[in-house]
């Protein structure tokens, strides 16, 4: 259940499975990238994935000091960012105005 605390072993376990999905899902990402087949790539799968990685990014960010920086600036271009956060600023109704008031608050 959500917000019970979990034994040590529990929680080594749980981490040791997301990373073997988030490989999983990364290298499923780049084949459909370096094919262009995105026929198995469904909207809703994509919502999902992005959703559970804001909002544990959010909380993460929460409890440690010093964060990595949310992508590799190195494997995502400028403009696949601002596709990304443009739409993001739409689906939860904000605006680069709202946007502005928060990227100059105090990490």
């Amino acid at each position: 259940m959500p917000g019970e605390l979990e034994s040590p072993a529990a929680v080594a376990e749980a981490s040791v499975e997301l990373r073997i999905l988030v490989e999983a899902f990364s290298d499923a990402a780049e084949r459909a990238l370096s094919s262009g087949d995105f026929s198995g790539v469904t909207s809703s799968d994509l919502e999902r994935v992005i959703t559970a990685a804001v909002k544990l990014y959010a909380a993460k960010s929460e409890v440690d000091e010093a964060l990595a920086a949310p992508i590799s600036a190195e494997r995502a271009t400028p403009t696949e960012v601002v596709v990304v956060v443009s739409e993001m600023l739409r689906a939860v109704n904000l605006n680069v105005f709202d946007l502005a008031m928060w990227y100059r608050r105090p990490r």
